[in-house]
């Protein structure tokens, strides 16, 4: 028995190696899960992104709160007027220093992320339909092809009762029961 296992070592060695090298290539089947991710450039990132259009300015919020407006009727003028703010820290805080109230700072924020994320949300939406577009027409083709090639355009689908029409003596003689090809179709269609 060990002579046996001597004799074939360097055989048990080269098959174990050879495994170990399968094992660890990376061939293009062990990526066929993860899916390539798009990333999105810079220039794409300022055009999904909502540009800030102050409709009431600043100063005007300032001034609005220091004649008395309340932080919901501030709010309500700023939606109404549909004014958006891409406001930084730095900011915030001085606009908080100048009087105006913390809700209406919050507001001011939420509306600026909500605007955001429905943006992107918007970007990924067309980005998945024109995959599932192009998806579907990849299938469309594939099915096509597939189609064409069953189809062969000179022997054609054959007729009713047999797959290459009728034979010439009836089917129970087979459909090369005679000399030449069949009434219809030409040599080598079967």
């Amino acid at each position: 028995m060990t002579k046996l296992i001597l004799n074939y070592k360097p055989i048990f060695v080269l098959v174990s190696c050879l495994a170990l090298i399968a094992c660890a290539s990376n061939n293009q089947y062990s990526g066929a899960g993860s899916q390539k991710i798009d990333r999105i450039s810079e220039e794409e990132l300022a055009r999904i992104m909502p540009k800030p259009v102050a409709t009431l300015s600043l100063d005007d919020l300032v001034s609005l709160t220091k004649s008395g407006m309340t932080a919901d009727a501030l709010i309500e003028k700023i939606r109404i007027s549909n004014s958006s703010y891409d406001l930084t820290p730095s900011q915030i805080v001085d606009l908080n220093k100048q009087g105006v109230d913390n809700k209406v700072l919050d507001y001011i924020h939420t509306s600026r992320e909500l605007a955001l994320k429905n943006n992107v949300a918007e970007e990924i939406n067309q980005r998945e339909k024109a995959k599932r577009a192009e998806l579907d027409k990849l299938k469309q083709q594939q099915l096509l092809e597939r189609q064409q090639r069953m189809y062969d355009p000179f022997c054609g689908y054959g007729y009713y009762g047999h797959p290459y029409g009728y034979g010439a003596f009836g089917s129970r003689f087979g459909h090369r029961s005679r000399f030449g090809a069949s009434f219809g179709f030409p040599l080598g269609c079967w």
